[in-house]
Order: structure tokens, then C-alpha cells, then sequence
């Protein structure tokens, strides 16, 4: 018997990066969103030992470097359960696409194995296992809206946003997450007298969606006039319109785009167009490559995608999926 999971994609809706930690990584501040597009991830235990990997994408690695393979190794050792685990991953998501891609599967393969080896760890284990694992993992165990803060491992659920409408563009360009954090750094060090200083910033980010958020969730209209003036209050909008445009509205955009961009001007371009398209937000996820854009109808993103691809840009029609929707979703397991 085996277990097959769905593994969704997540989008970055606003990324800051802070400065750099003593551990070598950077604090971070985003708020991460689940959408519909997806991998899948059958698990296996059969007789014996070890870990089999198998995926017939190209740059997918099938050894321990794999995020998979690196939970898998974990959560049986943890579970204190022997066999021989064989993972298989179809993946429709691209590799280094800034959609979380790797970090997904590897959660999928956690809650797979689980129920292969009919044993559960208790959540704080499985979220302490992830963060071991990678930063982006543990908003795959929480999904929906999720604000991610440390290194964006530590993970809050923030409240739900209705399913919006999502344009995502796939380029197939591949982005070096380490690559950018350098360039960042070296654009900060050669702007230092000249930018805000990397708390301050983290520190607004923060505020934006603390506040901004949790006070357009109740009050939209009100809040929008009180907080930032110049933004037309939304009344005649549709409620997930409304609740979304009043988070991005805050300010809060992807600090990778001002490294990630220059270096590939095609993905500045492809945002510009999804805007000129009537996207509400537009956005790089993560550090790229992909680039996704937010609409107030399944309409208007069947539009601009249909566009877009008569000009021959990869671009695929999905929806952001609430924390609700994941889970019931995740969980339709094939046995």
C-alpha cells in the first residue's frame, strides 16, 4: 500500500529582509499564502532499510540532499519505526520558483509516512522537525494565511483571506536564493547611508500586518480612511477583494524584487504586465522565478492569463487556498 499527498505551492505576499543574523542567516518578515497549484507525494514503507527518492523532473536531487529524504531520515528515527521508505514525487511546480516547492514535498512526505507507519509525532515535534529540515517548511503544517517571522520558520496562522483569484507566471528562469541574499547584502552595504536601517524596517513590515490586517478584518472601510490616507476606502467591493487589497494596500512589497529584477529584467516585465492586466497585487514570490498576481474574478484572471500566453508567457489560472480548504484538501490521501 502507499499514501499519496497533495503538496501545494505558497506565494510571498510582501517579503522583508532584515539584517543578518549570528547564525548566518537573515531575520525575515513576509506573509506567506497558499495557493491551489500543486505536486503530489506517494510514500511508501516496505521491508528492510533506508530511503528510496524517486522524481522524474529535471534538478530534483534523489539523495540525501533532498528535503524529502532529509525529513523521511528524521520522522522515522523520531517515530522509533524501521522499513525501507520509498518517496515518489510528480512534480508540476518548478524547481528554484520561489513557490516553496522542495519544502512542500517534504512536508507531504511527513504527514504520508505517518500514516504509513500508522504513528503521529505531537505538532510541536513535527513543526521542530521541519525548521530543521528548512525555513519554509513549517507553513506547509499550518497552511492558508500564515505570517512567518526569524527566518520565516517561526510561523503564526494569521486570519483567513477567501479564495482570490491568482495569475501565476512560471518563467523557468532559476533563481539562487543564496545569490540574492549576497547581492541584497551587497546593495545594502553600498546604500548604508542612504536606507533605513534593517530593524526599523522589519519593525514597519510588522506593523503593517499586526495592525493593518487584524483592524481591516473587522473594520475595512474605517480603517483604510484612518490609516493611510490618499487609499480610497473599499466599500463596494466583494469581501475577499476588500480583506486582501487592504493587507497589500499596506505598503508591504518583495525585497527581493530590487536584486532579483536587475539581474532579470524579464520578470520585472512580466509584473508590469500582469498590473497593466488589472492584477489588485503583483508580485515576485520568494526570490523568484515566478511571479503571480492577484485578481477580483476568476474572470479577470482567465483574461489576463489568456493574454499572456498568446504571447507565449507560461502562465497558469489557480486560486489561494484558506487554511480550511488546505487541510481538506491535503488530507484527500489516496490509499
Amino acid at each position: 500500500m502507499a499514501t499519496t499527498v497533495r503538496s501545494f505551492a505558497k506565494v510571498n505576499i510582501g517579503l522583508c529582509i532584515g539584517s543578518r543574523r549570528a547564525d548566518g542567516f537573515h531575520e525575515l518578515r513576509t506573509v506567506y499564502q497558499t495557493i491551489e497549484l500543486h505536486d503530489r507525494v506517494t510514500v511508501s514503507v516496505g521491508k528492510g532499510t533506508g530511503i528510496e527518492l524517486h522524481c522524474t523532473t529535471a534538478g530534483v536531487p534523489l539523495d540525501r540532499t533532498n528535503t524529502c529524504w532529509r525529513v523521511a531520515e528524521r520522522a522515522v528515527a523520531q517515530l522509533g519505526m524501521a522499513g525501507r521508505v520509498r518517496i515518489e514525487i510528480e512534480k508540476q511546480l518548478p524547481v528554484q520558483g520561489g513557490l516553496g516547492g522542495a519544502s512542500s514535498n517534504a512536508v507531504a512526505t511527513l504527514l504520508a509516512l505517518e500514516r504509513e507507519l500508522h504513528r503521529d509525532l505531537p505538532f510541536p515535534e513535527k513543526l521542530r522537525l521541519a525548521a530543521e529540515v528548512g525555513s519554509d517548511l513549517p507553513l506547509f503544517l499550518i497552511g492558508g494565511t500564515v505570517l512567518g517571522v526569524g527566518r520565516g520558520e517561526e510561523v503564526y496562522p494569521l486570519p483567513e483571506l477567501p479564495p482570490i483569484a491568482c495569475v501565476l507566471i512560471t518563467p523557468g528562469v532559476p533563481v539562487s536564493t543564496p545569490r540574492a541574499f549576497a547581492d541584497w547584502d551587497g546593495m545594502q552595504a553600498s546604500a548604508k547611508l542612504t536606507v533605513s536601517p534593517p530593524s526599523d524596517r522589519i519593525n514597519l513590515f510588522s506593523s503593517a500586518v499586526f495592525c493593518g490586517l487584524n483592524d481591516f478584518l473587522s473594520r475595512p472601510s474605517e480603517a483604510a480612511g484612518r490609516l493611510f490616507s490618499g487609499v480610497p476606502a473599499m466599500e463596494s467591493r466583494g469581501r475577499a477583494e476588500t480583506q486582501l487589497l487592504d493587507l497589500v494596500r499596506t505598503g508591504i512589497a518583495n525585497d527581493f524584487e530590487k536584486v532579483v529584477f536587475p539581474q532579470h529584467p524579464e520578470l520585472a516585465e512580466v509584473k508590469s504586465i500582469l498590473e497593466a492586466e488589472g492584477a489588485l497585487y503583483a508580485s515576485l514570490s520568494g526570490s523568484g522565478s515566478a511571479v503571480f498576481g492577484l485578481f477580483g474574478s476568476p474572470e479577470a484572471a482567465s483574461t489576463a492569463a489568456g493574454r499572456l500566453q498568446a504571447h507565449g508567457t507560461r502562465a497558469h489560472v489557480t486560486t489561494t487556498v484558506p487554511r480550511t480548504q488546505y487541510w481538506e484538501r491535503l488530507l484527500e490521501i489516496d490509499k
